[in-house]
């Protein structure tokens, strides 16, 4: 079974990129989208149900902005939009598709890196959330937490660390919250697999970032521990560059 998570930065920016014809070949089972920056009305056919797949989506109200989606070639039993909690579910950062015993979520965290006040509504997003996580566990199913955390856990999740520590996305109070979510169950799939790669998930469009491979890890696949167990291979795929994101792909043991 093979989950990606990718965040578009622009659904229509990364199909004029050649995302759809990547993703026909992709063997993708399930793919979480983060930053449609679209409605639903702006989306083509081929963006609403690609070949072979079902297409479910959370836009944000406002437009050109944030929004989750959730590509699967099985239909899911279940699908569940947002949070349930009004100011987060209107910005569209949480998207659930339940398979038999399996769910998989698409989640995007807020930035905080564009002003003091985005900040303090990531600490609060934070804050409303780390229940939810505890909640999920509670469930006792196999859950898959795909998304762009936007933050970098620790010094190895990002190229200049020690001149980012008062940047938003990796400051301590972030950091620590990560390390809480782990500390609750959740399991961090690719550092899991692969505890010297740095992994990196964005590059700054600023200078020469992702020609320098100047970047962060903040996308992340947190799983159950079971279906964690089962991660046997991942990949971040730079063949091609569909937005300041590539994609997380990681492959399970898993039927269905």
């Amino acid at each position: 079974m093979r989950i990606v998570s990718a965040n578009l930065n622009g659904i229509r920016s990364a199909a004029n990129k050649g995302f759809l014809e990547w993703l026909a070949n992709s063997q993708a089972d399930v793919v979480c989208l983060q930053e449609l920056k679209a409605q639903l009305p702006d989306l083509s056919p081929e963006m609403l149900a690609p070949t072979g797949y079902h297409g479910f989506f959370h836009p944000a109200e406002k437009k050109g902005y944030s929004g989750v989606g959730i590509y699967c070639r099985r239909e899911p039993d279940r699908v569940v939009t947002g949070l349930g909690i009004a100011d987060i579910d209107a910005e569209g950062r949480y998207l659930r598709a339940d398979f038999g015993p399996l769910s998989v979520v698409s989640l995007y965290l807020p930035s905080g890196s564009s002003s003091e006040e985005r900040q303090q509504i990531k600490f609060s997003f934070m804050e409303r959330f780390m229940p939810m996580l505890q909640q999920l566990l509670a469930e006792q199913r196999e859950i898959i937490l795909c998304g762009d955390w936007n933050i970098a856990h620790q010094p190895i999740d990002l190229k200049n660390w020690k001149g980012n520590l008062k940047n938003s996305g990796f400051l301590p109070e972030e950091r620590a919250w990560l390390t809480d979510v782990l500390g609750l169950g959740w399991v961090d799939t690719w550092r899991t697999l692969y505890p010297e790669a740095p992994g990196y998930t964005w590059w700054s469009n600023r200078g020469q970032a992702y020609a320098k491979d100047v970047g962060w890890r903040i996308d992340y696949q947190l799983a159950t521990p079971g279906i964690a167990q089962k991660a046997r291979m991942a990949s971040i795929y730079k063949d091609q560059k569909f937005s300041d994101h590539a994609p997380l792909i990681v492959d399970y043991d898993h039927a269905g």
